[in-house]
């Protein structure tokens, strides 16, 4: 397998946006939508230390977490990111994104890259995402990206698998 962290960060992009990493000067943007172990930021200081953990995760080999950027103008709209660890050759997958670039495809479009990363690069053999049952849209999202539900979690939690 081939893990975090990597010699050179990897970027990945499609026609319309760019999976990459997240520097100081994004973080102002991610406020609205940074979380560290299911706790939202509330200030600048609270996103920066999360992105800092965040960090420490992918230099500890267990997390690899993309700014989701549009191709043109490079501003971050959201994140998508393998977390919790790569135990027995699966990763879980989690994403974000602000309200104003939702519904638009691209969390599908961003995915997609991740997804591809994970297998290709990664040589994952299982992915894996967790929502909440009430999340509507993240469920239509991981049904249009090929993901099963497996099982109900407590918390009102569902965890799907990406099957090829």
């Amino acid at each position: 397998m081939n893990l975090p962290p990597y010699q050179n960060f990897p970027e990945l992009s499609s026609d319309t946006l760019i999976l990459r990493k997240i520097v100081e000067g994004d973080i102002e943007s991610l406020v609205e939508i940074s979380f560290y172990n299911a706790l939202p930021a509330l200030t600048v200081e609270d996103a920066a230390e999360m992105q800092e953990r965040i960090n420490l995760d992918y230099q500890n080999g267990s997390s690899i977490h993309w700014g989701i950027a549009d191709k043109k103008s490079n501003n971050i709209m959201g994140t998508v990111g393998y977390y919790r660890g790569f135990k027995n050759g699966s990763g879980e997958l989690g994403c974000v994104l602000k309200p104003e670039f939702q519904g638009k495809g691209l969390m599908t479009e961003a995915m997609k890259l991740a997804i591809k990363f994970g297998i290709n690069e990664m040589k994952l053999r299982k992915i894996g995402a967790i929502t909440s049952g009430e999340n509507k849209p993240a469920i239509q999202l991981l049904k249009r990206l090929s993901f099963v539900k497996i099982r109900d979690l407590d918390d009102d939690e569902v965890e799907y698998v990406f099957v090829k």
